[in-house]
């Protein structure tokens, strides 16, 4: 049986461990933008008892097929282009989509539930934000990480060091991180009100599966992609 510790971080057991990440869900453990803290942490923070959920854990990992364990394989490339071909592609269709339901559900339906016109703002600010952000991403950071893999020497970038970039990507995380959190409270955890029409519903659905998303886009760039570039930095460094 897989054996885990309560010291290891939540980023780095979803990162050996992709399927683990629905358990997380589950609990509402952040594991992408709080990946670098302890299981015990989290689920501390949850009220959540981190030895019986670390047994659970290994349980789970056991069963899981050997195929969906783990993106560590992936070179620092092939990573970098599945995240735009999967979940980067996916924000450029769905985000403009989702602007328009939010809209057109807070103008139908604001007076009865007025939490839809602060969900319609966070949601539009987010995705100006995150629209900025991915470009920075596919222009800048990914090409870098991409030139420093293809490199038999340290290349010189314009900002300095990777870290730089890495640093303010993160940082962008963490902040959709809060509008998603924002989101989930001001939804009732996607949940509908009874009287709630098949575009409002429609609304929730799309939104608790872009949360899920991101939560997964994330983790795979704080604590698979990131790192990884850093630490090949590092090494030409030090050679």
């Amino acid at each position: 049986m897989t054996t885990f510790e309560i010291s290891n971080t939540v980023g780095a057991i979803v990162r050996d461990y992709p399927a683990l990440s629905r358990q997380f869900e589950q609990v509402n453990i952040d594991y992408c933008c709080g990946g670098k803290r302890t299981l015990e942490e989290a689920c501390r923070q949850r009220g959540i008892d981190p030895e019986a959920f670390l047994t659970q854990l290994e349980k789970d990992a056991a069963k899981e097929p050997a195929s969906e364990m783990s993106f560590n394989d992936l070179s620092l490339t092939d990573l970098a282009n599945h995240i735009e071909q999967t979940h980067h592609a996916y924000l450029h269709t769905e985000l403009p989509r989702l602007e328009k339901m939010v809209i057109k559900v807070a103008a139908v339906h604001g007076g009865e539930e007025p939490r839809l016109l602060e969900i319609r703002n966070i949601f539009l600010e987010l995705s100006a934000k995150l629209a900025a952000h991915l470009l920075k991403e596919e222009q800048v950071l990914f090409p870098m990480i991409r030139q420093l893999e293809a490199s038999n020497v340290l290349p010189i970038f314009h900002c300095g060091s990777l870290y730089n970039p890495v640093s303010r990507m993160e940082l962008e995380h963490d902040d959709a991180g809060l509008a998603l959190e924002k989101l989930r409270q001001l939804t009732d955890s996607y949940t509908p009100p009874e009287w709630a029409c098949n575009t409002y519903r429609s609304m929730l659905n799309a939104l608790e599966a872009f949360e899920q998303d991101m939560h997964q886009h994330v983790h795979k760039e704080n604590n698979v992609l990131f790192p990884g570039a850093i630490a090949l930095e590092q090494k030409f460094i030090h050679s």
